[in-house]
């Protein structure tokens, strides 16, 4: 009887399908992209994180549920990258599909595509810092935690000022295009505030989970001993 299969080797071939679902993701978002100067800006990441995603996992893969989550936000991101963020036809395709728009009904003057992706950072990237801080450093569930939303918080805040500094390098077109503030001069907070909200609803999540498993794997509790007589007679009676 053939023993079961390792479980990191199913780990690695869930890993190795979804870099190939994102790589023809990525493949079909390069075509024609709107803004092309645009769209090689926003690809800078990607050609930098998807590599490192690669090497991290040679060895030890992350789990399915992560890889998948890495999966929609990347997927997400080359989806902005494709229209650019401020652009993206959402309403379009609510309108074709349900026959009324989104922006009308949520009373929005602006695209929030930016925003939900900005908020799906935390909730879908956290999870992997997880994983990958657990391996190198030794910290209680409270403090990996703390230290995961303390991640997702500064790297965010760093994407903001590498925006501005792009800004400040290539020309004004471009720079608002990449920007995507659409007006707003409270965009670079509102981004990085929605990327720690999305954080600590993913840290939530994970202490519930965890208190789940904690009450389910401890089993039923024992049953009562059945009381036991008073006395036992060890001998005859006198």
């Amino acid at each position: 009887m053939a023993s079961p299969e390792p479980r990191w080797c199913r780990h690695r071939r869930f890993a190795l399908r979804c870099l190939a679902v994102f790589a023809g993701v990525w493949l079909i978002a390069a075509i024609h992209p709107k803004y092309p100067r645009d769209w090689f800006l926003e690809n800078l990441l990607t050609a930098v994180s998807v590599p490192f995603l690669v090497w991290v996992q040679r060895k030890r893969p992350f789990s399915p549920p992560v890889n998948l989550a890495l999966l929609a936000f990347l997927s997400l991101h080359s989806l902005g990258a494709h229209y650019t963020y401020a652009e993206v036809p959402y309403e379009a395709w609510t309108r074709a599909i349900t026959g009324h728009s989104l922006g009308d009904l949520m009373g929005w003057d602006r695209n929030h595509f930016d925003r939900l992706v900005h908020f799906l950072y935390g909730v879908l990237v956290l999870p992997a810092v997880r994983e990958l801080m657990a391996r190198r450093v030794q910290a209680g569930p409270m403090m990996m935690d703390f230290i995961c939303f303390l991640f997702i918080t500064a790297t965010s805040t760093l994407y903001e000022l590498l925006e501005w500094a792009a800004v400040m390098v290539v020309d004004q077109d471009l720079g608002m295009a990449y920007l995507g503030i659409q007006g707003d001069v409270w965009d670079a907070h509102k981004d990085m505030a929605l990327a720690s909200l999305g954080a600590v609803i993913s840290v939530a999540v994970s202490m519930v989970a965890r208190r789940w498993r904690t009450r389910h794997s401890a089993g039923p509790a024992p049953e009562p001993r059945l009381a036991q007589g008073r006395s036992q007679r060890s001998g005859p009676e006198s």
